[in-house]
């Protein structure tokens, strides 16, 4: 029984071992935030590993991904460091023109990524980052203001355009009203950022249900990556804003994210 004990308590913290919890308290943001990162089991001291971020939704957490889908074994599978920051529920991982302690890009590029490359062994050329709905908004409005950072970003569900919903999920807290910040609305759309990869070789990946209320967004979107000539791929399905989509659209997201490094890999 004692040997029975010892075993199962090596391989729980063995199982923890693949997992860090980071708290970042600052003054920009509204409370002390909370990132998870998912290491691999199996990986090399001296070896470098791609890096994924993962952005939640709206009024969801930093554990709402690792809820959707098993993000240990997707590191494992793919040997990946995984990252699901918090938003702050409502933050839209955007810099807040009115509210001083709601600056998530501050956040994410003074705190979180230096942290990120202080602690563990990253690819620089081989990072992604990809989100659901907010999450895909900020995912991509991330990428779109820094495409040399990232090799490419993802949206399932994504909330391409926030001017396409004004008075929706509480985005005025963030940005205050259209009407009297109307720069801080387009300049913080996807859509309109899409100009700033125009021309170049990077390759994006979104997604969005049929029936899901930011399909004409998404369609939107993809209308002006062809204008663009970007390099995009747009998977359209039968589905709704909703967990089974989710769960079903990211693995494609792995998997083109996966691809992209093949094909770099085999030049």
């Amino acid at each position: 029984m004692k040997k029975l004990l010892v075993i199962l308590s090596f391989v729980f913290a063995f199982n923890l071992f693949a997992q860090d919890t980071l708290i970042f308290k600052r003054d920009y943001i509204p409370w002390p935030d909370t990132t998870v990162v998912f290491l691999p089991h199996q990986q090399k001291p001296s070896i470098k590993l791609p890096m994924l971020i993962l952005l939640h939704g709206w009024s969801g957490t930093y554990r709402q991904w690792n809820k959707e889908i098993n993000l240990q074994d997707y590191a494992d599978h793919y040997g990946w460091i995984i990252v699901t920051p918090d938003g702050f529920y409502d933050s839209w991982y955007v810099n807040s023109p009115r509210k001083k302690n709601c600056q998530f890009e501050t956040f994410f590029w003074k705190d979180l990524i230096p942290k990120l490359f202080h602690d563990y062994k990253i690819d620089s050329s081989a990072i992604f980052i990809s989100g659901l709905s907010m999450g895909g908004h900020g995912a991509m409005t991330l990428f779109l203001k820094h495409p040399d950072f990232f090799l490419s970003a993802g949206s399932t569900s994504g909330i391409l355009d926030l001017t396409y919903f004004p008075n929706r999920w509480s985005m005025k807290n963030a940005l205050g009203s259209i009407e009297k910040y109307p720069d801080a609305w387009k300049n913080n759309s996807a859509i309109y950022l899409l100009k700033n990869i125009a021309g170049t070789n990077k390759q994006i990946i979104f997604d969005c249900g049929t029936e899901g209320f930011a399909y004409n967004v998404n369609k939107k979107f993809f209308d002006e990556c062809r204008r663009l000539k970007i390099k995009a791929t747009f998977i359209s399905q039968p589905g709704r804003h909703a967990h089974s989509h989710w769960r079903k659209s990211i693995k494609y997201h792995f998997f083109f994210f996966n691809q992209l490094l093949k094909d770099r890999n085999k030049k």
